[in-house]
């Protein structure tokens, strides 16, 4: 939040954020410490800088390789069933981070403030984000605060970057799923596009719905724990099962095969998609897990997701195969259909 050293915890006086909020003087102080040194900071008493430092000798402990993710996110609405802006924006960085295999450690938050939002609103969603970064067993080590003229956003933009150490004899990818290997999900698809949905009221919809925005990093350590030879891992945001299944075949050189029963959809996130015509395989999630692992590992890669928390529903959905590489085809009741992305953003802005 630019090199600014803590001297007080001053509660700032007024209800709304200011231009001069943006400005660099002591009202960009008073926002900084009262709404994000406050959230944010270990240790209270020290100086902030203009970066993070980092412990050379403690990330190469923890694996062989870096990886380093960034995102930005312009929800609309700010707060829905199951989240915010704030804890989306942590748990979509740190499952960003350990798909790809990384322990994240730390964070860094950027936020476009519109002139007009309400102090109390960013107080919430700082809050979120420290809640879900203890979740996640991470810091918020830097960031930085911008204020723009009333219409020049929509009340609050935020972007998340984040930094983890690769676990050593973990390889995963896009491009290694082989054929005869299995395709797993964590739990239910598309509670977090139905549920944007549903909350931005436009449709009158009473549905029990809630996003599924969680941190997987705990989940996929386990997973690889259990099933060390994963080939790839992907959480399922924007554009859904659907994306991820088609990037796998397509870089892997591969076929997709999954059966429509297997795949797990909660009775209400069915009921809306078939009451607006869209598909659950389409709709984002916040907390879907998509893995490959190799036949033989199966059974131990799904004890695994089980037994934790965010796996309770995991299910074994399909298999890769040697046939129509670069395609996904699901088994349905009334016989086999490829399927295929949308041309465009069914639900824009859910992330």
């Amino acid at each position: 939040m630019n090199a600014i050293t803590p001297l007080r915890r001053r509660r700032l006086s007024v209800p709304t954020v200011t231009l001069s909020h943006g400005g660099g003087g002591t009202a960009m102080r008073d926002l900084v410490e009262d709404v994000f040194v406050s959230a944010f900071a270990g240790d209270a008493a020290a100086p902030l800088e203009d970066q993070a430092r980092m412990d050379l000798a403690a990330l190469a402990a923890g694996g062989d390789r870096l990886a380093f993710t960034t995102d930005g996110f312009v929800v609309d609405p700010l707060f829905f069933p199951g989240g915010d802006i704030g804890t989306l924006a942590v748990c979509g960085t740190v499952n960003d981070l350990a798909v790809g295999g990384a322990v994240p450690v730390m964070l860094s938050c950027a936020v476009v403030i519109e002139e007009g939002l309400a102090v109390d609103t960013l107080r919430r969603v700082a809050a979120s984000m420290a809640d879900a970064a203890r979740a996640a067993g991470v810091r918020i080590v830097t960031g930085d605060t911008k204020v723009v003229a009333r219409g020049a956003c929509d009340k609050l933009f935020v972007t998340t970057s984040g930094v983890g150490v690769i676990r050593r004899g973990i390889e995963v990818g896009i491009g290694k799923a082989r054929p005869g290997d299995v395709v797993l999900v964590n739990g239910p698809l598309g509670c977090h596009g139905a549920t944007i949905l549903a909350a931005r009221g436009d449709l009158g919809l009473d549905a029990d719905l809630a996003s599924d925005c969680a941190p997987l990093n705990g989940l996929i350590g386990d997973l690889l724990d259990a099933a060390p030879g994963t080939r790839l891992m992907r959480d399922a945001t924007r554009g859904g099962l659907a994306a991820v299944l088609t990037e796998l075949a397509e870089a892997s050189g591969v076929g997709v095969l999954i059966a429509e029963e297997a795949l797990p959809v909660t009775p209400a996130v069915r009921g809306l998609c078939e009451l607006l015509g869209l598909d659950p395989l389409h709709l984002a999630n916040e907390g879907v897990l998509v893995a490959v692992v190799p036949r033989e590992q199966a059974a131990a890669a799904l004890a695994a997701l089980r037994a934790h928390p965010l796996g309770g529903q995991a299910a074994l959905i399909g298999g890769v195969t040697s046939e129509r590489p670069g395609r996904v085809v699901m088994d349905t009741a009334f016989g086999q259909r490829t399927i295929d992305l949308p041309v465009g953003d069914p639900l824009p802005r859910i992330c």
